[in-house]
């Protein structure tokens, strides 16, 4: 596996790759990013006959953390990140510094349309999909790759990007990667690690109201009463009871994540966010 730090090296080191799968990262990562790795490997292996490249990027992107959030604090792994990506068959690791992705002020962003940038994530963290798209669009233009991996953990933004490379007319494939999760139902996030000990065993509990309100409207649905606004008052109860601080617990349709206001028939997705302590977690169940 090689390393790479600049957009020079990077473009040396692929340059005749007759596949590019890219796996994007801010690093310190765990199973649910070596699931992404393993599934770009398996296109690789798939799809070139030889030639191709798994390629992943670490890179902490400052343009989706708001001022108050946890950039300086969020964890940079860099060597136990190449070792476990090493041994889960990625080829390449580009990990720039700052002012190699970012040379001068990067005054030209993507802009997602508001109805799917504003909403739940975009809602609570204003600005997060700018910075998110600016940088996979710019990650996109450095590896050219012809197919990249995101996890369906982060259920919208995996939208937003389908969406950008559609209007954009990007010739890369999206896959989304399933959730994976710990032993007791947690969704695995590098964020876990900033959780206490009593927080961790709590933490469970975001998935756990995600998977009643799942079945409630299931249930509803299936019986032709469903009425979101109740039961997603109750999922948000249920979870300040405990002491959490819910941003959102909520009914969506899954291809644009509109509300629902009756019965559905189309599928559907729960999606929540939540702060338990200092520390927000977000989770989601296709339904």
């Amino acid at each position: 596996m090689q390393v790479v730090h600049n957009i020079a090296d990077l473009q040396a080191v692929l340059a005749g790759a007759s596949l590019r799968a890219f796996v994007p990262t801010m690093g310190n990562l765990h199973q649910g990013h070596l699931d992404l790795i393993q599934m770009a490997r398996q296109q690789v292996d798939a799809r070139a006959k030889s030639g191709g490249k798994t390629v992943a990027s670490i890179f902490v992107n400052r343009l989706q953390f708001a001022p108050h959030e946890d950039f300086d604090a969020y964890p940079r792994t860099l060597e136990n990140d190449c070792a476990l990506l090493e041994a889960n068959g990625c080829d390449v690791v580009f990990a720039p510094a700052e002012k190699d992705l970012y040379p001068e002020p990067q005054v030209f962003k993507v802009h997602p349309p508001t109805e799917v940038a504003d909403i739940l994530e975009g809602e609570f963290r204003p600005g997060f999909f700018v910075g998110v798209s600016t940088v996979v669009h710019k990650l996109f233009n450095i590896v050219q790759p012809n197919l990249a991996v995101f996890g369906k953990k982060d259920y919208q933004q995996l939208m937003v990007i389908r969406r950008m490379v559609t209007q954009m007319a990007l010739p890369i494939d999206i896959l989304g990667g399933e959730t994976r999760r710990a032993a007791d139902g947690l969704a695995l996030s590098s964020r876990n690690g900033y959780l206490s000990e009593s927080e961790r065993l709590e933490a469970v509990q975001l998935s756990w109201a995600l998977k009643t309100l799942a079945a409630a409207a299931r249930e509803g649905s299936a019986n032709g009463h469903l009425d979101v606004p109740a039961l997603e008052a109750a999922a948000m109860q249920s979870l300040k009871e405990r002491g959490w601080q819910p941003d959102y617990l909520t009914v969506r349709l899954q291809h644009d994540l509109s509300p629902i206001n009756g019965p559905c028939q189309q599928p559907m997705v729960v999606l929540g966010a939540a702060k338990l302590g200092k520390t927000r977690l977000i989770d989601n169940l296709e339904v």
